[in-house]
């Protein structure tokens, strides 16, 4: 009950700042998190942008991938050490053309948030994967606000600027240098 007070009173201090409108919120375990990312995703209409800590979840990879297949813009910024981990899924998206970037500069990229077309902003503790949804206590709040996601924007654009393409995807993108820790702000740097 805490926690629900607390994510009232925050989200009330932010609609007070910001033209914020509560879409949707879950609680896990069992509280339809995935389905309700899966959701959003179907609905998006020009672009995702995530940055996630760790990215399991074959249901999640398989809805950006349906929505990467109809036109929809993605990019994912992933923490370094979870990018390589067993059961990630972001060798899947890579194989499949979507661009996912390593964030190796802090300690830990504990970020988990989705922009969508530039008005929606999903976040809370839940990462994408089967023991979030089914075993762990997380959260997710579902926003809608131009202000919010500018905001958020800016903080995707600030990490993806110190972070790095794998090699193979840079040879797929058609990047010829190795890019090992080249930033993404000099990958396409046209002067």
């Amino acid at each position: 009950m805490r926690n629900v007070i607390l994510l009232f009173l925050l989200f009330s201090f932010l609609a007070y700042c910001f033209q914020i409108d509560l879409v949707d919120i879950h609680f896990s375990p069992k509280g339809g998190c995935t389905e309700a990312i899966i959701q959003q995703i179907n609905q998006t209409q020009k672009e995702i942008k995530i940055m996630i800590y760790s990215f399991t979840s074959e249901l999640i990879a398989n809805a950006l991938l349906q929505a990467f297949n109809r036109g929809i813009y993605i990019e994912i910024i992933i923490d370094e050490g979870n990018d390589i981990s067993r059961y990630s899924q972001t060798s899947f998206l890579r194989q499949n053309g979507i661009k996912v970037y390593i964030d190796g500069k802090e300690a830990i990229h504990h970020n988990k948030v989705i922009i969508i077309d530039q008005e929606i902003v999903i976040t809370g503790s839940f990462n994408f994967s089967k023991a979030a949804e089914q075993s762990n206590a997380e959260n997710l709040v579902i926003l809608k606000s131009t202000e919010l996601a500018s905001i958020y924007l800016a903080n995707y654009e600030l990490h993806k600027n110190h972070s790095y393409l794998r090699v193979e995807e840079t040879k797929e993108f058609g990047i010829e240098e190795t890019l090992e820790s080249t930033p993404a702000q000099n990958l396409y740097n046209t002067n």
